[in-house]
């Protein structure tokens, strides 16, 4: 296989939504809405349960509550030994692996990130939902991320956030489930409020049900904002840590506020397969050398029209490799591994003087 990466230890995950109506219920929401989204979610938290990761880590934002009008870092690492909160009425409270998140940070300094980090942040419904939906019981490092107070980090620099932070944890061994919270579509605040941009949110799910997730990284910061999905800056960080692989469990549940997605990644990445157009492999050098020569030489095209056997003399060629070139089977030449644009020009120009 060509251009092979190293294997990383990021098992699955998880993007999810939330909304307070989750935990308050107020009249206006639809009860089986509600019911097939946490449904959705425990099915998620089951399936990723059940791959026993040494490591939960989530994404998610913060709301004006923490990181505001002090300070407001685009990435934050939780590095105490718990995080809580509270919300309607509802107590969270889950222990964070502060060793791990410590070595993340300096990780993360020495590869060209530079995160806050905290010890004392609060969890708020932003994270408490989708953990309580999944079900998960084990420590979880919390990162936040800034989406909502400009100036924002971009999209590709929350990917490429989430590319370093598989990286480190598959450096430390670290078999990782990684949780985004956020979206879809909703407008909190504002008179967008009761209008989310459904057919924009399907547009971005139809991307990342083939496995696209680097497709959000296309999105600039007016696209996000004008869509109402701000929030989506935590589903890139995580879509750079999955990298791309197509999610086993996709939905998406309108409301009439906010678009409910969600998805569950638990099978691995496919196996990488070589490239249309590889790389000269060293043992090819002699062949492609002799083939180049015939896509743009005229002079080696004349003597090869001439005698073959005498052109192909020129080389270092093995007897396989001298029966390609003399026969110029573009196909067969493919096969061996030969980039297929030079075996290809080199019968087309064959070819071309020869009629000539």
């Amino acid at each position: 296989m060509q251009g092979h990466a190293v294997n990383s230890t990021v098992i699955g995950g998880a993007m999810l939504p939330y909304a307070p109506q989750f935990f308050t219920m107020p009249e206006t929401e639809d009860r089986d809405t509600v019911e097939r989204v946490r449904a959705t979610a425990a099915e998620i938290g089951a399936r990723l349960k059940a791959l026993a990761p040494d490591l939960w880590l989530i994404f998610s934002n913060d709301h004006a509550e923490q990181f505001f009008h002090q300070t407001a870092p685009p990435f934050t690492i939780h590095v105490g030994d718990a995080a809580e909160g509270r919300f309607a009425g509802r107590n969270f409270r889950w222990e964070v692996p502060s060793e791990i998140g410590l070595e993340l940070v300096r990780q993360l300094y020495r590869q060209g990130f530079d995160p806050a980090f905290t010890s004392v942040a609060k969890i708020d419904y932003a994270m408490g939902i989708p953990l309580t939906h999944l079900g998960v019981g084990d420590p979880v490092l919390p990162i936040y991320i800034n989406a909502y107070l400009p100036p924002q980090p971009t999209m590709e620099r929350c990917y490429a956030f989430g590319q370093v932070v598989a990286r480190i944890v598959t450096a430390m061994g670290l078999r990782t489930a990684v949780v985004a919270s956020g979206g879809m579509s909703h407008f909190p605040g504002t008179e967008r409020y009761p209008h989310p941009e459904l057919a924009w949110d399907k547009a971005v799910m139809s991307q990342l049900g083939t496995g696209n997730l680097k497709s959000l990284i296309g999105w600039d910061e007016a696209a996000l904002d004008a869509a109402g999905n701000v929030e989506l800056r935590c589903w890139a960080a995580a879509a750079g840590a999955l990298g791309e692989r197509k999610p086993d469990i996709a939905a998406l549940e309108p409301s009439w506020h906010h678009n409910y997605a969600s998805l569950g990644f638990f099978t691995p990445p496919p196996e990488a397969r070589d490239p249309h157009y590889p790389a000269i492999k060293p043992e090819l050098v002699e062949l492609t050398t002799a083939l180049h020569g015939l896509a743009h030489d005229e002079d080696g095209r004349a003597e090869y029209l001439t005698d073959p056997a005498a052109y192909a003399g020129r080389f270092r060629l093995t007897p396989a490799q001298l029966t390609a070139l003399l026969g110029l089977d573009t196909q067969a030449l493919a096969k061996m591994g030969v980039h297929p644009l030079v075996a290809f020009l080199a019968n087309m120009q064959v070819e071309r003087q020869r009629k000539s």
